[in-house]
């Protein structure tokens, strides 16, 4: 049996895979977020009805009998001192995300995820529930018949087989705006733009270029946040129309992202690197294990036939690598040139990047995931 120490992987070079123009830029509403433009989280409680056997055990689901009381009492039902021994009711935890400037009466999607020990939620109608954003506000009210991609089986013997997850599912445009966030665009003076990737070169930039054509109406207050006030004449929702479609050369600072367990390396292309001396040569593990027949000697007493385990262990090491010499100031394509040429693997090319690092010649920071 052999045993091999070589691990071979994928890698990702981000300036050996790619080509391009070497000053990519970018719109500015690609690379910023605006204040106040964002998706608000609502939750909600409710119960899923119709299911057929699939649903919560009353017995050791209490919060479900009890809503499923309050809500047929609420219905002129009264069912306080009855035995309730229904599988046909789930209680459920429903989740949505109400868009920025979602209107009164637009429809969104609702996510339903079943609370007790249902066993699926296949088929089953959710009943009116109300969503609440972090305010305690009703913003949204979810109903209608859960689906959930997913296939549920069982046999007489007990034996069951599933596929996907039957206890959550989705209620496509289920769920109905009922409250507006207020949120009112076009009458605010100001706004700050929020960069997705903080940097102080970028953020110099997107307010030069918004100066260039609207002078004096953008500063950039530190490397995340681009503050800026419409032009003279202008409101708020017309000026960012014109303002997100600016184009504008983002920076970034020189990185490493290594990824050890997959073995994927991504570089970007302002690595840079000190004079250094590489020399990397690969070693082989063999083992091989083999089997001995042991027998006692004649006319022995006592003696039996026994199986000897015996091991054969060797070490390789790879010949005939030379150093590779990288020159003060040597790009990231320079760098990768020169370790293809050594022949080395992703997993070799981790361990020299962080030597490298170590020895204080490479000149970016380096991300281990």
């Amino acid at each position: 049996m052999r045993h091999s120490l070589r691990i071979f992987s994928v890698l990702l070079l981000a300036a050996g895979l790619f080509t391009g123009p070497a000053a990519a830029k970018s719109r500015i509403k690609d690379i910023v977020a605006f204040e106040g433009v964002r998706d608000n989280q609502l939750v909600g409680y409710g119960i899923v009805v119709g299911l057929n056997g699939t649903g919560d055990a009353l017995r050791n689901a209490p919060f479900t009998k009890q809503s499923l009381e309050a809500m047929l009492e609420r219905l002129g039902v009264n069912t306080r001192d009855a035995t309730l021994n229904t599988k046909n009711v789930a209680a459920v935890m429903v989740t949505a995300n109400l868009p920025a400037f979602a209107a009164t009466g637009a429809r969104i999607d609702a996510s339903v995820s079943a609370l007790g020990d249902a066993k699926s939620l296949l088929g089953g109608t959710l009943l009116v529930t109300p969503l609440m954003g972090a305010d305690g506000r009703a913003y949204a009210v979810a109903q209608g018949t859960v689906q959930t991609g997913a296939v549920s089986a069982s046999g007489a013997s007990g034996t069951t087989i599933s596929k996907g997850v039957p206890t959550a599912g989705r209620i496509a445009s289920g769920a109905i705006v009922e409250g507006e966030s207020g949120f009112q665009l076009a009458n605010m003076t100001s706004l700050r733009m929020t960069l997705r990737n903080p940097d102080f070169t970028t953020a110099g930039r997107i307010a030069d270029v918004i100066n260039a054509r609207y002078p004096g109406t953008a500063i950039a207050e530190n490397p995340t946040i681009v503050a800026i006030r419409p032009a003279s004449g202008q409101d708020m929702m017309s000026f960012l129309t014109q303002v997100e479609n600016l184009s504008v050369e983002p920076d970034a600072p020189a990185k490493v992202v290594i990824d050890e367990i997959a073995g994927v390396i991504v570089m970007g292309e302002n690595v840079r690197l000190s004079t250094v001396a590489v020399q990397q040569g690969n070693l082989t593990i063999t083992v091989r294990e083999s089997s001995q027949v042991s027998q006692p000697n004649a006319f022995s007493k006592g003696g039996t036939t026994a199986i000897v385990p015996q091991s054969d262990v060797s070490v390789e090491e790879e010949k005939g690598k030379k150093f590779l010499t990288v020159k003060s100031g040597a790009s990231l394509s320079s760098l990768v040139a020169g370790l293809n040429a050594l022949g080395v693997t992703p997993r070799d090319m981790i361990s020299i990047l962080q030597t490298i690092k170590t020895a204080g010649a490479l000149q970016a920071d380096i991300e281990v995931m």
